[in-house]
């Protein structure tokens, strides 16, 4: 059970909503804007490039005197959104002595002591209550990150020259940073993050150890990270590209990471990537494995917030519609034993306008198909609760249900109708009949054994009565 915040503690969560990581500020802030790059040639577009990259290794105050620098900060901002155009839409400009500086200016700007967090004892976050720290010198991170994608992502980007200077200590100070609070910075992170693995073969298991190492620590000590949900959601895709059979170390990773991530009390913070790899991978054949996921699958919804709940409601919704069709009756009996569930039944109801109408066919279908008297009683008590809920919107249901089958019926009819059109046609083309005649062998045989040369000829030769007939009346 929680406790609401006092307002007091309100007021203060409500201060430290803007916060900035530690960054070691320059002495020297002022900058002089440099000339844009159309209006230099191209002979020196290299060197004016590098500039503006140095340029933007200054860092500036956001959070003790944000109002301080104004002028320099703009031209700092300038500088990164003009370089973010510059190497979208020119080709050959990533040269050499590019990369050195490119990552050289991410590093100094990223790499920081992050903020402490509004969250230290590790107690579960709940995004009614809780407000992420934002990083207050955003308006320059965005820029960076944006920037160092673009570069990642350039047709001129070589992963040979880069991997002088994107090694394993910039990879390990990049997953540092996925504990940040702010969840616009964890979502820049996972997709730089994303591109890394891809373009730099030799950095991939690495990537994973370390990866594997935070979900450790998390599991088995602190219980407490940010970015767990942005990692599983890259662990997911690097999963989908494993070769078979699995390596010793992709099935340590499962028993040893995977599987205790269920066990932490801060499971809900990640919840929906749990729940979309369970409807992902959800068994189409085994019925005693389906009962296990729908169990796991309450348990999660147990702790689900109801924030996050919107985000998977209807792919859920939509296996629990097939669930409940089920011709197996525990299938359909543990999915109906959701609607017993109080709390599941409170988020159903916050969101019967989008969950009826998913669920509302499964239903009134298997109330009168389904064989097993059991799951009859409970599917009308489903009905039952959601009428109670929404008369109205069920009654819309119903009115669309009954049209949908007025539609398909009609559908149907027309087919039927079309068919036999098509048959009476065939049957009235006289060319048909004739065919039918020609078809017909001479000789049964029941075996595929070899036949006399002679006699098969012979057969083959034969010009039937009919066709002679029917050349003579023709004549």
């Amino acid at each position: 059970m929680r406790v609401k915040q006092s307002s007091s503690q309100g007021a203060l969560k409500k201060e430290r909503r803007l916060s900035a990581s530690c960054f070691p500020i320059s002495t020297n802030r002022e900058l002089h804007k440099l000339a844009p790059f159309k209006d230099v040639s191209p002979a020196e577009q290299e060197k004016l490039f590098i500039q503006k990259l140095r340029q933007c290794c200054v860092l500036f105050d956001f959070v003790s005197d944000p109002l301080s620098d104004l002028k320099w900060k703009e031209v700092k901002r300038a500088a990164l959104s003009e370089m973010v155009e510059y190497i979208t839409h020119n080709r050959n400009v990533i040269t050499e002595p590019i990369y050195p500086e490119v990552v050289h200016m991410f590093a100094v700007n990223m790499f920081r002591t992050l903020p402490p967090s509004s969250n230290p004892t590790g107690a579960e976050f709940d995004p009614e209550e809780d407000e992420p720290t934002l990083e207050a010198a955003w308006p320059h991170l965005q820029l960076v990150y944006e920037f160092f994608l673009r570069f990642l992502e350039s047709p001129d980007f070589q992963p040979n020259v880069a991997k002088k200077y994107i090694d394993q200590k910039f990879v390990l100070q990049l997953l540092e940073l996925f504990d940040s609070e702010d969840p616009r910075e964890r979502d820049f992170l996972k997709t730089t993050l994303h591109r890394i693995y891809g373009k730099f073969l030799g950095l991939r298991a690495y990537i994973r150890k370390q990866i594997n190492n935070i979900f450790y620590r998390f599991i088995y000590e602190t219980e407490h990270h940010n970015g767990i949900a942005e990692l599983l959601e890259i662990l997911g895709s690097i999963i989908n590209g494993f070769a078979l059979p699995l390596k010793e170390e992709h099935k340590i990773f499962l028993l040893k990471v995977l599987l205790p991530l269920h066990k932490v009390k801060s499971l809900s913070v990640y919840h929906p990537q749990v729940v979309m790899a369970l409807l992902k991978y959800w068994p189409k054949t085994h019925s005693p494995k389906e009962v296990m996921f729908l169990n796991e699958l309450e348990e999660i919804l147990d702790v689900i917030e109801p924030s996050e709940f919107v985000k998977v409601m209807e792919p859920l919704f939509r296996q629990l519609a097939k669930c409940v069709s089920s011709p197996h009756f525990q299938v359909a009996e543990r999915a109906l034993y959701y609607w017993n569930n109080e709390y599941i039944m409170s988020l159903i109801s916050d969101n019967a306008a989008k969950i009826l109408p998913i669920m509302f066919p499964a239903l009134y279908r298997n109330s009168k198909t389904h064989w097993n008297k059991t799951i009859h009683g409970l599917i009308y008590n489903a009905l039952k609760l959601f009428m109670e809920m929404n008369q109205k919107l069920f009654d819309d249901c119903t009115q669309q249900f009954r049209a949908e089958k007025n539609k398909e019926r009609a559908k149907l009819k027309e087919r039927e109708e079309a068919w036999i059109k098509i048959e009476n046609l065939a049957k009235s083309n006289p060319q048909l009949q004739r065919d039918q005649r020609k078809d017909r062998p001479l000789v049964r045989r029941k075996s595929d054994l070899p036949q006399d040369m002679y006699t098969t000829k012979a057969l083959e030769s034969h010009r039937r009565a009919e066709d002679m007939i029917t050349n003579h009346d023709g004549h």
